[in-house]
């Protein structure tokens, strides 16, 4: 099941980021989920690990492309459904 990407957001104070980066990038990563380091409440900017930014970037890397844009529009305009139990078959899943 896909997992809301808002849902990963933990928050964390500039001091607590400056005192411990590395476990921070650390924890994150094993929980898979981002940092937002605030200072009096603002915003300041976001920790992600590796893993997740590399995988934020290939979803906008194919959200740039006209070709996956083009079959999602047409994917859309298909009225042909196929049932979940189908697919699995057709998938070869049980």
């Amino acid at each position: 099941m896909s997992r809301q990407l808002i849902q990963e957001e933990e928050f964390t104070s500039v001091q607590e980021a400056q005192a411990g980066i590395t476990r921070l990038f650390r924890k994150a990563k094993k929980l898979k989920k981002f940092y937002r380091v605030m200072r009096n409440q603002e915003p300041l900017g976001v920790l992600v690990p590796n893993d997740l930014w590399l995988s934020l970037i290939e979803d906008l890397e194919a959200l740039s492309s006209s070709h996956y844009l083009s079959q999602i529009e047409k994917a859309r305009k298909d009225k042909g459904r196929v049932s979940s139990r189908a697919a699995k078959r057709r998938l070869g899943l049980r």
